[in-house]
């Protein structure tokens, strides 16, 4: 199944930042610091990130003077600001009356102030104060946040129309997103606005919407200047948009990818392959996908922009039912760990490139044992193999070991998963609680395809010290850490290790040839690799 290659390299010339802008969205960066003097140093800051503008939260002042604070804050302002008094009952910190928000608004507007934010429920009543005047310099923002759930496109529709009918320059909805699919919604408004919009959806689920609102036609877009500092939930950093997701080089023909997983936020795939696409000029980007449903997921976001997917833990599996044709090796396997959308007709095509990578690591970590003897025939042959894990991995690796002549044992925490595999690839099973007493030979394999030792869980391994030494190769599927217990104390015991970075590298190799039709950057992909 040969995949045309998808992918434009980007028209634009390079510029700062890796190219020109290919988007008008602003990145703006929210400041809450308690004191006037720590909003300049937090402007300065944004400025120096990329910032194109700063949004000013006066609720998060401890003591304000709106008289005196607001001309220092405004006068020799290095970038333009947006300034937001947001009181409680909107998710902000402000707990006075209307009146006292309103005058320093007021003040703000006729200071010059780039842009205001006012709250829906207030819009009216502000617009009253000012007695319809309205200021040249400063744009109105009308906003309206829900902290509960996104509602339905009519309801988001009659939403815009309640702001537009205030007079806002500049329609402002912030939504929370209770599953990805949520996201959706907020882009099918945001496509069709007429007007400026910012539209954005908060929480983990919400992440995509702060990046490809730069592709859909958002306002404005918000980064943190530090993590963990946010003025909304699911905030990404300043750093994270401009150089991760390269934000600058999203454009309206942009495609997207994505891992697809629960958890996700720790794969370095993002990382990886936005890397990659900026260095090679392919006009894509990578984003994590926080997924619950995958055949909503899928279904959802069926637009040939979404062009490819890398897929982890829980869904691999599901995805082999999810998919509309399954490469014969990942049907064989059960575990889909690679969707592609075919250009032609829309098709998603499902393919497993875990075994490969995992495979080829172990192969190429026993070879160096054996200084490198260059047979044909695979140094898993005939060797007893043990997989940790029946789960999407697991099958991988059981599958991959089998087809190089391995002998293959299956340890799972529930006995009957391990066996179910083992009849489908023809070895043993063993509960995982047995595997410590384990070792029918010497110079065995084993191989961990389970969470266990991810982070934070770091001090957590699968198996204990004592029954290592009877391993001549310990490979671990978890690449944070890099290091794990296991692979840490397989070392100490005398054992060939293999890290998960090494199978992550070599999956990634086929899914990069996968998405692009292109050969994999090898070279390229172990540079961008070496800092984790």
């Amino acid at each position: 199944m040969d995949i045309p290659n998808v992918l434009a390299p980007s028209q634009f010339s390079a510029g700062e930042g890796g190219g020109m802008r290919k988007n008008p969205t602003l990145l703006c960066a929210p400041v809450m610091a308690d004191s006037v003097d720590k909003m300049h140093l937090d402007v300065s800051k944004a400025k120096a990130s990329g910032a194109d503008l700063v949004e000013i939260r006066l609720d998060s002042l401890k003591t304000f003077n709106p008289s005196s604070h607001l001309p220092t804050l405004i006068n020799n302002r290095p970038l333009p600001l947006l300034f937001t008094y947001r009181p409680n009952w909107e998710g902000g910190m402000y707990e006075g009356d209307d009146n006292t928000r309103f005058h320093a608004l007021r003040l703000a507007m006729e200071l010059g102030a780039d842009y205001i934010d006012i709250e829906l429920k207030v819009a009216n009543q502000f617009y009253d104060f000012i007695r319809g005047k309205t200021y040249d310099k400063t744009k109105v923002i009308v906003s309206s946040h829900n902290y509960q759930q996104t509602p339905s496109v009519e309801d988001l529709g009659d939403l815009v129309a309640r702001i537009q009918a205030t007079r806002a320059d500049i329609v402002k909805i912030a939504t929370t997103a209770l599953e990805i699919t949520d996201v959706a919604r907020m882009f099918q408004i945001m496509v069709h606005s007429q007007v400026p919009f910012i539209g954005l959806v908060m929480g983990d689920r919400g992440l995509i919407s702060r990046i490809l609102c730069a592709k859909f036609g958002g306002y404005l877009t918000f980064g943190t200047l530090e993590s963990g500092v946010v003025s909304a939930p699911g905030q990404p950093t300043l750093k994270d948009l401009l150089h991760l997701y390269n934000l600058r080089q999203v454009g309206p023909d942009t495609k997207v990818f994505g891992i697809i997983g629960k958890p996700v936020g720790h794969s370095k795939s993002p990382t990886l392959f936005n890397e990659a696409f900026k260095s090679l000029g392919i006009n894509g980007v990578y984003v994590f996908l926080l997924v619950d449903d995958l055949a909503k997921f899928l279904s959802t976001y069926s637009s040939t922009d979404f062009v490819g997917f890398s897929v982890t833990i829980p869904h691999k599996e599901a995805a082999v039912t999810c998919c509309d044709e399954v490469d014969p090796v990942a049907k064989s396997i059960g575990a889909v760990n690679c969707i592609i959308r075919r250009p032609t007709d829309g098709k998603l095509i499902g393919y497993n490139t875990d075994y490969v990578g995992a495979i080829s690591a172990i192969e190429d970590g026993l070879r160096a044992k054996q200084n490198g003897s260059g047979t044909v025939v695979s140094p898993l042959a005939g060797k007893l193999f043990v997989v940790i894990g029946a789960g999407g991995a697991g099958k991988a690796l059981a599958y991959g070991a089998k087809e190089k002549g391995a002998r293959v044992v299956i340890a799972n925490r529930t006995y009957d998963r391990a066996r179910e595999l083992a009849d489908l690839i023809g070895g043993d099973a063993l509960a995982l609680a047995d595997l410590d007493n384990y070792h029918p030979e010497d110079g065995m394999i084993l191989a961990n395809t389970t969470s266990i030792g991810m982070q934070p869980k770091v001090d957590e391994t699968p198996v204990s010290k004592h029954a290592l030494k009877y391993y001549s190769l310990v490979f671990d599927a978890v690449y944070t850490p890099k290091m794990t217990r296991l692979l840490t104390e397989a070392e100490e015991s005398g054992a060939t290790v293999v890290t998960g970075l090494e199978m992550f590298l070599g999956q990634a190799y086929g899914q990069f040839e996968k998405y692009t039709g292109m050969p994999a950057p090898k070279q390229l992909f172990k540079k961008i690799m070496e800092n984790y």
